[in-house]
């Protein structure tokens, strides 16, 4: 059918008065170019018709999981191969008379097969890719950086097999000339290698996750994306910060999952008791402190285990030095673990305690360390705020004064 078409189109030239070799160029050239355009007329008709079956069936369908080979051009890459096929197909058959042109044409129309069909895989590692973070593992173990170099290896292999099938050579002749030039590649994919190398580290050790708050360099967010060469975190103000993933194992990092997966958020703050206001209690002092609820029974359980202590070792307590005694820090510190231990906002279940530090030119610092159970970082922040107001304006209850530089 072809070959009567090109001998129709040859006589129509002839009887123009064209040479019949002129003639045969003309004919077999005109008939190429009606192939290509037949080959993709086809090509678009077919999209068309997937389009309106297919693609609706698929965008209407309650499985979400087909419409991914919509997204990532799966069904669309597919169809490419229609033209590259029949073109391959009749090629030979419309440039009879020029068996080198033919050849050639037919070189480039398989390697527009082989790109098509790495384009379609990698389009199915895309879909591969997001099938996967479907599901939670995806957060614990994100595999794009491992769909990243793969990507990278077909690309390589793809250029090898292009370059190998254009000069007519074995692959195994690239691949030792290559082989010869692997100091370069490595230079040139240092960053790369590097980043493949880290991501395989931190996804086998469990390092980092897909929503974890780390802190790192000027990275202070949830980590959004973890790729072949860069973890994405989006910052407390909402930049985005990029930082290089092979960093992520050669540099020290903060990662807040372990506090996200407990308990509670630690609190641990201090405030500087001033010096000088620091004494031993009076027994005003101590009828002052008995009328606050929370300390009335641990100054009396105290006060009947000093006298007894004091009896019992023969003290004389008229001398304030002899024997045991309270003193206003004490009786404090008593009433923050007291207050503490009754704040329903905290994790009773973890460590609560209030411990005196080291002396400093700053006053005596009393830690408070305990665990929010609300582990928001805004109600975390209102829950701690709410206990130092409340331990602050309470020291000069006790006749104490927080420490001030004047």
């Amino acid at each position: 059918m072809i070959e009567k078409y090109i001998e129709i189109l040859r006589n129509l030239i002839l009887k123009m008065g064209i040479s019949e070799s002129f003639s045969t160029g003309i004919a077999e050239t005109t008939a190429t170019i009606s192939l290509v355009i037949i080959a993709f007329v086809i090509f678009f008709l077919v999209k068309f018709i997937l389009k309106k079956t297919v693609y609706k069936i698929i965008q209407h369908s309650t499985n979400k999981y087909d419409d991914l080979l919509i997204k990532n051009k799966v069904i669309g890459r597919i169809c490419l191969l229609i033209p590259a096929l029949i073109i391959g197909a009749w090629l030979p058959n419309v440039l009879p008379s020029f068996p080198d042109t033919a050849a050639i044409l037919m070189k480039l129309v398989n390697v527009f097969e082989i790109i098509i069909c790495t384009m379609i895989f990698s389009s199915l590692l895309s879909t591969g890719e997001d099938l996967y973070n479907t599901h939670e593992m995806a957060k614990i173990k994100p595999i794009t950086g491992l769909v990243q170099i793969s990507r990278i290896v077909l690309y390589v292999l793809t250029v090898i097999v292009v370059i190998a099938f254009v000069m007519g050579t074995k692959i195994s002749n690239i691949l030792i000339s290559l082989g010869t030039m692997s100091a370069v590649i490595i230079l040139v994919f240092q960053d790369t290698i590097k980043g493949f190398v880290g991501s395989i580290q931190l996804s086998v050790n469990d390092m980092l996750r897909i929503g974890d708050w780390i802190v790192t360099g000027p990275a202070d967010g949830v980590v959004q994306e973890i790729n072949l060469t860069t973890v994405k975190v989006q910052n407390w103000d909402n930049t985005i910060t990029t930082v290089p993933t092979y960093t992520m194992v050669s540099s020290p990092f903060t990662n807040w999952r372990g506090m996200s997966e407990s308990g509670g958020r630690r609190i641990a703050r201090t405030i500087n008791i001033d010096v000088n206001t620091i004494r031993y209690c009076t027994p005003e002092m101590l009828d002052k402190y008995k009328h606050y609820a929370l300390i009335k029974d641990y100054i009396t359980q105290k006060e009947e285990d000093i006298l007894e202590y004091n009896k019992a070792n023969n003290i004389d307590t008229s001398k304030i030095l002899n024997g045991r005694q309270q003193t206003n820090l004490g009786v404090f510190r008593a009433y923050i673990k007291a207050y503490l231990n009754n704040n329903p906002k905290l994790n009773h279940n973890l460590m609560i305690m209030v411990r005196q530090m080291q002396p400093t030119e700053f006053g005596v610092p009393l830690q408070i360390y305990a665990f929010s159970s609300d582990k928001q970082w805004i109600n975390y922040e209102e829950i701690q705020s709410d206990i130092f107001d409340h331990i602050i304006s309470a020291a000069t209850m006790f006749d104490l004064k927080i420490y001030q530089k004047h």
